[in-house]
């Protein structure tokens, strides 16, 4: 039985013409980018050419783009950097209900610090309300950070008019764009964006490799210190073959972003539409402003974790959440933000599309899905 994968928003395989550009670099142009002889200079020409290549996709100077071992490196840097770095100004940081949970444990850990945090509320799909950030900037408002768009629920923020919002008063604006990057056109300088996080893995690149898009001028602390590299943001060895298999991924991307973004949402609207015909089923997240690949629809009466494992064991992968916290019993905090009780949470699958997926697999999951729910009800106990 050929295995469906269902689960691109928490990692992609690597595109074999992205595994083709790596290859010297593990072997042949080995060099250090620190070293002055032609193996080190070597590797930083090909570091700076991908710096480029990235750059280019965002509308960003080379300069500007900070390379990190992760998406969750980056957004740490970004809150904890921009917070130490301002801490004898302002004591204030904004983010928002739905962030993925690096954001969130971030945050958390800089409340331990003595920093202070709101989390504004979103409506019943997810969507901050830009006038929301407006009211809750204070004067000791360092920075604010809002999720591009949500790795669980798909929904797309009007980054661009909180932008605006944080740049009239002059607040330092993040968002994590780990799922939006090389899906959805991305113009730092339109949407008013002064860091922006961004990862390989979510491209069909390698795993181990991120970005900070810092904008020109603003100074995060750091917190690897070392040999100085990024620009002293970030020191440690670059990770070569995983920067320019980054860097090819992103190129890949922005080639072929408006062909395969038609296509995912063709494939995303025919599987909503057969989905909500199962009884008792509802859609999660915006119904126009989401992600082309991303379906998250909750079932009554359903746990999602047996669901899982059914649809599993019928060898399609799918998710009841985001991947890095999926192993907990907890409900996701996205689900709950947007309305939804604990039980309904529980219910909920994650369906995400990708390069390789399918109108097949899709009619296959459309297939098998009704009859596993079916017998998960026969035996449920939330019917009682």
């Amino acid at each position: 039985m050929k295995k469906i994968y269902l689960d691109y928003a928490a990692t992609t395989p690597v595109d074999k013409r992205v595994l083709k550009a790596m290859e010297p670099y593990f072997s042949e142009k080995f060099g250090n980018t620190m070293s002055l002889h032609s193996f080190g200079q070597e590797a930083k020409l090909a570091l700076e050419n991908s710096r480029a290549v990235l750059a280019n996709l965002i509308n960003a100077k080379p300069n500007e783009i900070i390379f990190t071992g992760s998406a969750t490196e980056s957004n740490n840097t970004a809150l904890k950097g921009i917070a130490f770095a301002n801490k004898d100004k302002e004591n204030h940081i904004i983010i928002s209900s739905i962030e993925h949970p690096c954001i969130v444990e971030s945050a958390k850990w800089l409340e331990k610090q003595g920093f202070k945090v709101t989390k504004l509320p979103v409506d019943k799909y997810g969507l901050v309300n830009p006038e929301d950030v407006k009211k809750t900037i204070t004067n000791k408002t360092i920075l604010v950070s809002i999720i591009h768009a949500s790795n669980e629920i798909g929904t797309i923020q009007n980054i661009s008019e909180i932008g605006k919002i944080c740049r009239e008063k002059r607040v330092y604006f993040h968002t994590d764009a780990s799922q939006s990057f090389g899906k959805i056109p991305i113009d730092v300088k339109k949407m008013n964006i002064d860091l922006l996080t961004a990862s390989s893995q979510k491209i069909y690149g390698p795993k181990g490799a991120g970005f900070l898009y810092v904008r020109e001028g603003i100074r995060p602390a750091p917190l690897l210190h070392g040999g100085g590299q990024e620009n002293g943001l970030r020191s440690s060895t670059s990770n070569m073959p995983a920067i320019v298999g980054f860097a090819k991924a992103s190129e890949i991307c922005k080639k072929e972003m408006v062909k395969e973004q038609k296509r995912q949402e063709k494939l995303r609207d025919y599987l909503i539409k057969n989905l909500l015909k199962i009884k008792s089923s509802y859609l999660n997240g915006h119904p126009k402003e989401r992600l082309a690949n991303n379906v998250n629809v909750r079932f009554d009466f359903i746990e999602g974790e047996t669901l899982i494992m059914q649809l599993d064991m019928a060898g399609i992968a799918c998710s009841t959440g985001s991947a890095c916290s999926s192993a907990t019993l907890e409900p996701s905090h996205v689900l709950l933000a947007i309305g939804l009780k604990p039980q309904e949470a529980h219910g909920s699958l994650r369906i995400s599309l990708g390069r390789q997926t399918t109108e097949k697999e899709i009619n296959k999951l459309i297939e098998v899905l009704p009859k596993i729910i079916k017998k998960i009800r026969d035996i449920s106990p939330f019917k009682a």
